[in-house]
């Protein structure tokens, strides 16, 4: 298993809380997370990302958190790494995770 999988399976496993459902499918280079159809995430070269809009934008910035870079020429401002501590608490990362779904409706 090479060390991206390791990871989008950690993530995976963190987010059996987040109200079922999560899954991950390949896209350039990385990975899209789903909730029942609603793509709230990325995993993108160890790195996990979900969507942001006013209401939470704060709370990544707050913790020094970056938008998503696939490349030097290339920003998505409205997906933001989601900090370590967050990744490592479960519960915590699925409040997180229902936030960046319910960003994108």
């Amino acid at each position: 298993m090479k060390q991206n999988d390791s990871f989008r399976e950690f993530v995976l496993d963190q987010l059996k809380n987040a109200g079922g459902g999560v899954i991950s499918r390949a896209m350039s280079g990385g990975h899209g997370l789903y909730r029942k159809g609603t793509f709230f995430g990325i995993i993108f070269k160890g790195r996990l990302y979900f969507k942001t809009n006013a209401s939470t934008l704060a709370s990544y910035r707050e913790r020094g958190m970056k938008p998503f870079r696939p490349n030097a020429r290339q920003m998505l401002k409205s997906y933001y790494e989601v900090p370590v501590d967050v990744i490592e608490e479960s519960d915590l990362l699925a409040e997180w995770a229902q936030a960046a779904v319910i960003c994108c409706r």
